[in-house]
């Protein structure tokens, strides 16, 4: 299955509603005692807020914790899925029952401040490559759990997601290729799974091995912890390889501030754990009204 499938309307509806039931289970359990002191029948407004700048992920998540509370609740949304607000942008009003709302606010806004801001991370780090070759990639260093969730953030944000697990991709590591005895014998033995997986990509830490691993028939090379001068070989050899090179990803010690001097290597796709890993919520608040 590709991450097109598991990101459609009514898998990610799915998706959404399965991390919000856990959620909400793990909150309001048996049942929310404050929002019982709360007229059952009191209905009420509210507006999301964002309080600072930020690329907006996660309506399906928000939607789907307010309607398991309060099937009729109506939402309004004035930021769109994948959209950037500005500081004290009202992103979303809702109308509904007033313990609903409160009892799902937390589970709501701890969606929308996760994968907003993943998402937001994201787009600073596509915006820093503009103009390359170069793809922003995440990595598996994703909260337990939630993997699915944040992975359609960084798509949200301009990203392209790697494997989605163990199960759907080969990637041979350091200690993959000194158990099986080498890198050409470990993607020998790889193609005895090719037809299950989406993608078999080696990692290699020197200009040899990639050398090795592109006569060996890779057709993806992870270049591993290169200095950018070993980078810029890498890209050369690469290019002039008979069978035609190999996509090269770019892995470990990625910094922002280092990025665009790496895309311009010539490289083709970058991936990045602190992406998913190293996440500084996003700042948003829910402000109720009485109605009218």
């Amino acid at each position: 299955m590709t991450t097109r499938d598991l990101f459609g309307a009514d898998a990610l509806a799915a998706l959404a509603r399965a991390d919000v039931d856990r959620a909400l289970q793990e909150d309001v359990g048996s049942g929310d005692l404050t929002a019982g002191l709360i007229d059952p029948a009191r209905r009420v407004r509210a507006r999301i807020l964002a309080r600072e700048a930020a690329v907006i992920c996660g309506a399906p998540w928000v939607e789907a914790a307010l309607r398991a509370l309060d099937p009729g609740v109506k939402l309004t949304w004035h930021v769109a899925e994948g959209a950037r607000c500005a500081t004290d942008q009202v992103v979303l009003e809702i109308e509904g029952q007033a313990r609903a709302l409160l009892s799902a606010e937390r589970t709501a806004l701890n969606f929308l401040q996760l994968l907003s801001a993943v998402a937001t991370k994201t787009r600073t780090y596509v915006d820093a490559v503009a103009g390359t070759r170069a793809h922003i990639v995440d990595t598996r260093k994703t909260l337990p759990g939630l993997r699915l969730a944040q992975k359609y953030a960084v798509r949200t944000g301009g990203g392209t997601n790697h494997r989605i697990g163990l199960h759907d991709a080969v990637l041979i590591k350091e200690n993959h290729i000194a158990a099986a005895g080498g890198v050409t014998a470990v993607l020998r033995a790889a193609q005895a799974v090719a037809a299950q997986a989406a993608f078999i990509e080696i990692e290699v830490e020197t200009l040899a091995q990639l050398q090795e691993a592109l006569d060996a028939g890779a057709t993806m090379v992870l270049l591993d912890n290169m200095p950018l001068a070993q980078l810029r070989e890498a890209v050369r050899i690469n290019a002039a390889h008979a069978g035609g090179g190999a996509i090269l990803e770019i892995s470990g010690g990625v910094t922002l501030e280092g990025l665009r001097a790496l895309a311009e290597t010539g490289v083709d796709r970058i991936s990045i754990g602190t992406l998913t890993k190293d996440v500084k919520a996003t700042d948003f608040s829910m402000r109720l009204q009485e109605l009218a």
